[in-house]
């Protein structure tokens, strides 16, 4: 792929005429047009995620023409996912998110080249994944792999289009080291495990990540025709309630160790040990975080509660999911007001913790652990666990 800017003189695959009548908005657009049409044709764009914003993306990117579309998820379709992943619909709930979005894509434009890789992106295999493409969307939602995502793309000197959300805000970049900063350049270390929660813990608005992903797909389609004026350099902040977008110029880390004066990394690293996150799941895109503290399934927890025995049973979700489902008995604290409530908790009593999937509640454990308490237990998979396996009169959420 040329340089952003640069004239490409490749050869460029001719268009049918069903496909000049598919694009035929495009073509009438002097920035467009037919040469550029072609191009788009000869282009691959690797979409790391088929979720909230790989979704949108990939969908555009296939309904402008991109020749070769590469998807990489390992997960399957979940209910709670159609609130925002657009790609797939009720028919596909249990059914492999690659297999949903293939069908889709498929029926969208039918031109359109779809390979999808059934696997979780590793330091083994991304060097080998990236390679066949001409740029690279960033659709997933956690730090490791966003960090290999990041150095990948330096090392094989291809753009990285950056997305993320959070509630009712997202934030969008264009990561090329060739001519700016990479994301290491703007966040040199990921943060603690625990101190961002993922969309799962803390939710999304559905329409959040489709502003997004359409901002991905649109940064991907300026950056492989080489016009207008991209992200690089620029980290976009969009706030959906306020309705308001804002830029920070971002610039080249001389110290970054990718792509910094004197870089110190030629090749891949453990991104789960370099963030704070070993024995990563890369199943569903996103961490573990439960597994690092004492756990009980909901069955011994039925049962403890049937033989009577003396234990705190503590929710720290917040108050408007207490409405949504609770357990009888439980004693409530939101998680982010436990450490400033400790005398409400006996250390000599046992403690089980919960929330909605254990991911918060293992966090409030770890932190008690930190003032002394011992006998902590985190209920795995949370209140939703108990709903499955115990009480279907109960709601998931």
């Amino acid at each position: 792929m040329p340089q952003i800017g640069q004239p490409d003189t490749s050869e460029k695959p001719a268009l049918s005429h069903e496909e000049i009548r598919r694009y035929s908005r495009h073509l009438i657009m002097p920035e467009i047009g037919l040469e550029g049409q072609s191009r788009l044709k000869a282009a691959s764009v690797l979409v790391v995620g088929t979720g909230g914003l790989g979704s949108p993306a990939g969908m555009y990117l296939a309904a402008a023409g991109i020749g070769r579309l590469g998807l990489v998820d390992y997960d399957a379709v979940d209910e709670t996912n159609l609130q925002r992943q657009i790609m797939h619909g009720t028919k596909d709930v249990g059914r492999s998110k690659l297999e949903s979005a293939r069908a889709r894509l498929a029926d969208l434009n039918p031109h359109v080249q779809v390979d999808t890789y059934n696997e979780p992106l590793t330091s083994h295999n991304a060097l080998n994944i990236l390679s066949p493409y001409d740029v690279v969307v960033d659709a997933t939602d956690n730090f490791p792999t966003r960090y290999l995502i990041n150095d990948a793309c330096v090392l094989l000197g291809k753009p990285d289009i950056y997305g993320s959300i959070f509630r009712f805000e997202g934030q969008a970049s264009v990561f090329d080291a060739r001519q700016g900063p990479c994301y290491r350049c703007l966040f040199p270390v990921p943060p603690p495990p625990g101190l961002v929660p993922s969309c799962a813990e803390s939710g999304v608005l559905g329409v959040l990540p489709g502003v997004i992903g359409v901002i991905q797909a649109t940064e991907t389609i300026k950056v492989l025709l080489g016009i207008g004026e991209t992200l690089v350099g620029r980290l976009l902040l969009y706030d959906a309630l306020a309705m308001s977008f804002d830029f920070i110029k971002l610039r080249k880390n001389p110290q970054c160790p990718l792509c910094g004066e004197h870089p110190t990394q030629s090749g891949l690293i453990d991104y789960e040990q370099f963030c704070g996150m070993p024995g990563y799941d890369y199943s569903p895109f996103r961490g573990s975080e439960q597994a690092s503290v004492p756990s009980i399934s909901v069955w011994e927890v039925k049962s403890k509660l049937e033989a009577g025995e003396d234990f705190i049973l503590l929710d720290v979700r917040e108050p408007y999911e207490w409405a949504i489902s609770d357990l009888p008995g439980a004693k409530h604290i939101p998680s982010r007001q436990v450490l400033d409530r400790l005398t409400e908790l006996n250390r000599d009593r046992e403690i089980i913790v919960y929330c909605r999937t254990g991911i918060r509640s293992a966090e409030v454990v770890r932190q008690l652990q930190s003032r002394g308490f011992q006998r902590l237990k985190n209920m795995s998979g949370g209140i939703n666990a108990w709903a499955k396996e115990i009480d279907p009169t109960l709601p998931v959420y």
